[in-house]
Parts: C-alpha cells; structure tokens; sequence
C-alpha cells in the first residue's frame, strides 16, 4: 500500500500532462472550458452540453462525520441480513450442504476481485456515490446514468425487501400487531435515523451492526460446541448431514445434471446474499479522512465478511440436512420470523429452549439495520445523480446538517411497495424483490469492473503512475476482467428456472430480466437525448475533484471521539 496521498512529484507530473495549472493559481483549464477543480463551486459545469436545461450539476453539502469505526461496521451491517440467517435455508434444500458451501466460497472469489478494483478508484477519488460517478467519468456519462438508476432501484427495492422480512419476524411471537401497522412504524423510523444528522445515522448503524456481527459470531460458536455433543441429547452428529443424505441435493433433474443445477441455485443464492465493495463505497464521500479509513475499511470488512459467509454456509449444513422436513415446511407454509431458520430448525430438533427466541430477536434486529442502510445508499446514489445533473436539481438539497433531504424522502416513497404485502403472501412478495434485485446487484458488479478497466487504461494514457495512488490492487487488469465475467454470466443465468419446463411464471421471469433490459435502455436513451461520447482513455477526467481531495487531506486533524468509547472487531 502506497502512501496516504498522491506524492506532490508523481501528482506535478500528471497535471502538467494535462496542461493544467496548480489548483492554488485559479481554475483549471480543460480545452476551452474553464472550472474549479471541486465539486463544491456552485458555478462548475463540468458537461458544456448540459447549458441551458433543467437537470444541471450542483454541489455537494454533504460533511464528513462518519469515524472509521463507523465505516467498518456499516459496511458489515450492511451486507448482512436476513438472507445469511433464514433465505439461506432456501439453498440448502436446492443444492445441499457440499453446493451451498462450495458456491458461497467460489463467489466470495468475485466479491475480492470486485473490492480490489474499487479500492483503488474510491482512495483515489473518495466522493459521494463514487462508483456511480466514476461510470460517467471513465467510460460514457450515459454509461453513468445507467448505472446510477440501476444501483437506486437495487437498494430501493432491498428497503421493502428487509420492511416485509421485519414484519414476518414479528409474526414468529404474535399477531396481534396488523402488517399494516408493523410496516408503517418501521419506515417511520427509517425516516427519523436518516433525516438526522450522518453522524446519528452511523451511530444508529455502528450499534445495529454490532449485533449483527454478535449474532454470526454466536451462531457459529453454537455449530461448533453442538456437533461436539454439547446439547440436551448429547448428540455428537459432527458432518453426519454430509454422508446422510448427502453433500449434494439434486434439483429438477436426476443424476449429475440434477446436482449440478442444485449448485447453480445455490450459486444464485450466494450472488443475492453476497455483496460488500458497494456498501463500504457509498460512503467514501462522507468518511473522516479516507484517503487512510477507505484501504483500511476494505481490507477488513472483507475480509470478516468472508469469513462469515463461508463458515455460515458451512455451519447451516452441519446444523440441517437437506432433506429437512421442518425446514421445507417453513417455507412452504411461510412461517413467520426465524422459524424458517436453519439454525432454529436445529435447536427444536436438540430439545434446545430460549435461545430460538433470542435468535429471532437477533435477524430482527438484523433486518431493520439492513433496510437503514439500503435507505442510506439508495438516498446517496440519487443524491450522486443529482450531483452530475442526472436528475432533478432539487434532490441535491442538503439540510444544514448535510443530509439529502429530498432523495431521502423519494426513497421512503418507495419503500410503501412494502404494503404489497397486505394483499400478497410474505413468500411471493419476497421472491418478487429477491429476484428484481439479484439481477440489479450483478449489473452494479459488471459497472464497478468495467469502470475499473477504463480506469487503468486512462491512467496508463495520462501518465499516472498507480503506484503513486493510496491503494494499489493486485493482480490488474486480469482480476477485473475476472469479476466482470463471472457477474455478466451470472446475470443472465440468474432467472434461468422459468425457462426448464413446467416452471414458466410470468411475474418471475419480469423480475429477474427487467433490468436487463432496462439497463441499456436508459444507457442508449440518454446517448441519443444528450449525445455523449464514449470516452477514449486520453479524454477521461482523472483530475476533477482531486484538488478538494488532496487539499483536504493535507490539512486534516484528527479530533479524539470525547463521548463514544472506540470499539473495533478484529
């Protein structure tokens, strides 16, 4: 890892390149237009065909509060949710215990190649919505358009996704509380922790988080002393679930062909449940001092959320086989809560009280901190649209306090889709979103490499030096080139079950392909409308921003936290 900052040689030589003059002498010369090196100058237009219209680049007023602590733990909360504890369980029975881990630890291959191409580009350029803004920059402002809509509707659509989880888990203890109301204080809450200030936000988040991270913890401790024998029937059943019936499921087909398409469905349910870069990214522009937190949250957020996926997965085919019939039975029958939990299903198997309903109490918990932060990131990618002029101006409103009060608001617009549930089974409702944002999510991976790779070949065009940068990844450009493959095929693949016979479902195959098709439309559509360019690595702007970067990092003071004890997870 290289130093905190560019070096003032390395950065000297890269400007006088571009024949820029140094951010302390005046604005920066780019061809025949002249701006101020910040996004913050209210008078910049970086797009001169972007004069005389409505939907025009505003300045960022967002504040750097969030501590590193903060940044570590909400880029943790925000990954996991009820998917590690409960959906999960959907996996085994399609694959088995040997599919379920083997695809959990093939794709947590293409989430390390993700992180490393985004911490190279974020520490570099550690701004609000960055990598929805640096697919504009990098490859075509079109290209960022599309992508800075398709991450809003891949985090709007978790919010409802995590609403409806909450209110099920509810229903595990009682049912008095209607689903109506369950979902209207539930948003309301979202509402008051994201129109605070940040700071309250990653408070909120740090806390929720913990628990999360408390909860994989004790799960897996509870694996390991359980399969010893430590439990009421003194059962020493160790991988005994592995042998019989087996590590591998078979799925709507016989043989290996039916094996095989069981890992498929568990690869695809490791492709939902899996994510990391993009959390920890979102909040690269309202992180204290990120040219040092940012490589350090990657690193570490990656790699305990690795180890909490692989050994989640693992520890769910010790606890159940996959022939369960109380497992298949919860789903099914749509249980409420964590009754559909692997985990649970083995504690009522071992006679084993108390602790199902602390596990409950745990992914609800889980489940709200999920859905605040998908209203935080879904917030901050339209408020990074707003940004570079692709949306309305007004969604680039900040409170005094720095808060995107408008794009907050939109969101929680959406997330009444939650109420669909009055109406729907919780089952169906779920399945709806799991498949829309499962296809959203792989594009957004698709996004990150890609940018990456237009990235590298802008600064090997321009004469920056990579090693110069903050964060050097490994392995470029092949691990990009890695990430991008593996996420494009997959997301195609993803709803390939409405194709096998008998398994044709409308509303299935319209949320896993929407987006699909949506993606290029909206790429192709604002080509045409603005007429922008696809840019050739010489064009790109490595510069805009950099100076409000570098100068913030040289005259940054690092303020003690007086009131908060410090805690950190190794």
């Amino acid at each position: 890892m290289a130093s905190t900052g560019l070096d003032s040689h390395s950065l000297g030589q890269f400007r006088s390149t571009l024949g820029e003059k140094s951010p302390s002498s005046g604005p920066v010369r780019r061809g025949s237009l002249s701006v101020t090196p910040s996004v913050r100058d209210e008078e910049a237009t970086p797009y001169p065909h972007e004069e005389g219209i409505s939907l025009r680049p505003v300045s960022d007023k967002t504040t750097r509060r969030l501590k590193p602590r903060h940044i570590q733990l909400i880029g943790i909360g925000g990954v996991i949710g009820t998917a590690l504890f409960v959906q999960i369980g959907q996996g085994l029975l399609n694959g088995g215990p040997g599919s379920l881990f083997i695809a959990f630890t093939i794709w947590c291959t293409f989430i390390l190649a993700i992180t490393v191409c985004m911490g190279e580009m974020v520490t570099y350029l550690p701004i609000s919505s960055p990598f929805i803004r640096f697919a504009g920059r990098y490859v075509d402002e079109a290209f960022g358009v599309a992508a800075g809509y398709n991450f809003f509707v891949f985090e709007t659509a978790l919010v409802p996704f995590e609403i409806v989880a909450c209110n099920l888990i509810i229903h595990y203890w009682t049912d008095v509380v209607p689903a109506g109301g369950v979902i209207a204080i539930i948003i309301f809450l979202y509402g008051i922790i994201n129109i605070s200030a940040v700071k309250w936000y990653g408070e909120t988040e740090f806390w929720l988080a913990l628990g999360k991270v408390l909860l994989i913890i004790g799960l897996i401790i509870y694996t390991f002393v359980t399969m010893l024998g430590g439990n009421p029937l003194h059962d020493r059943f160790g991988f005994r679930y592995w042998s019989e019936p087996g590590a591998f499921a078979e799925l709507y087909k016989s043989g290996s062909l039916g094996r095989f398409l069981g890992f498929l469905q568990c690869l695809i349910q490791a492709s939902f449940t899996i994510a990391g870069p993009d959390y920890v990214s979102m909040v690269a522009g309202e992180a204290e001092n990120p040219r040092v937190v940012m490589p350090r949250a990657y690193n570490k957020v990656f790699y305990r959320l690795m180890a909490f996926f692989v050994l989640g997965s693992l520890a769910v085919g010790i606890n159940v086989p996959y022939d369960s019939s109380e497992l298949m039975d919860a789903f099914k029958k749509d249980k409420p809560g964590a009754a559909a939990s692997p985990y649970v299903v083995a504690m009522n198997r071992l006679r084993i009280r108390v602790l199902p309903d602390i596990v409950n109490a745990a992914v609800l918990s889980s489940a709200f901190s999920a859905g605040n932060s998908y209203v935080y990131c879904a917030s901050r990618s339209l408020f990074g649209l707003a940004l570079e002029g692709k949306a309305p101006r007004v969604l680039g409103r900040c409170t005094r306090k720095g808060v995107p009060i408008y794009c907050v608001l939109v969101v929680l617009l959406f997330s009444l889709l939650s109420f669909l549930q009055v109406s729907n089974g919780t089952a169906v409702v779920l399945s709806w979103f799991t498949s829309l944002v499962t296809a959203s999510q792989l594009i957004n991976f698709c996004v990150m490499a890609f940018s990456f790779l237009r990235f590298k070949a802008a600064c090997e065009a321009q004469g920056l030096a990579r090693d110069s940068l903050p964060y050097k990844g490994w392995g470029q450009p092949w691990v990009a080139w890695y990430a991008l493959t593996g996420c494009l095929i997959m997301t195609f693949v993803g709803g390939y079950t409405v194709f096998l016979p008998g398994h044709w479902n409308v509303p299935t195959f319209l949320f896993s392909y929407t987006m699909i098709g949506v993606f290029p439309v909206l790429f192709v559509g604002w080509k045409l409308l603005k007429r922008t360019k696809w840019l050739a690595p010489h064009e790109v702007d490595l510069v805009r921003d950099l100076a409000e970067i570098e100068d913030y990092t040289r005259n940054y003071v690092h303020m003690p936290e007086q009131s908060v004890p410090h805690f950190s997870v190794s």
